[in-house]
């Protein structure tokens, strides 16, 4: 490739930086209040309901931690198969970012990162309980983030909620 293909950067792109320090498992929960009937009482066609909500802390000049906190709730008819709660978090150096991108970053794109191992740690929870696998649909971080944004209406407003 030639240098005249190649897009110019800015010096304050140059100086943007993201890392990943650590990625943890900070907190999970694993409950089945109606077992063990809950195997045994016929077909299993639960309601499936999801919450998502993340949050953050600044750690210090450029570091962030980031937690991410997925429920799941089971429950067949009336009664709760089984309730799981995962949060995974991750400490991340964001820096050289406009204000409105590091926003964007520690709000959307650090949790997209978190959301694929809260997603399998939530699967082995509920297949170590005995349950069907479950999987967990892809979530556009993005759009939740800007969906955040236009609401504004609390620091711990949950991001999201589907029912299945």
């Amino acid at each position: 490739m030639t240098e005249e293909n190649q897009p110019e950067l800015n010096q304050s792109e140059l100086n943007q930086q993201f890392a990943i320090q650590k990625i943890y498992l900070k907190d999970v929960s694993l409950e089945s209040p109606y077992s063990p009937q809950v195997f045994t009482d016929g077909e299993w066609k639960p309601e499936i309901n999801v919450q998502i909500n993340s949050t953050n802390q600044s750690l210090g000049t450029d570091t962030f931690e980031v937690s991410l906190t997925i429920t799941v709730t089971a429950k067949q008819g009336e009664k709760t198969a089984f309730l799981v709660e995962v949060k995974q978090a991750g400490v991340f150096t964001i820096a050289g970012f406009s204000e409105e991108n590091m926003a964007g970053m520690i709000g959307a794109y650090c949790p997209e990162t978190l959301f694929p191992y809260a997603r399998e740690a939530i699967s082995d929870l509920i297949a170590k309980g005995g349950f069907p696998q479950l999987l967990l649909a892809p979530v556009n971080f993005n759009a939740l983030y800007a969906q955040q944004m236009q609401q504004q209406d609390g620091e711990n407003t949950p991001v999201a909620e589907t029912t299945h």
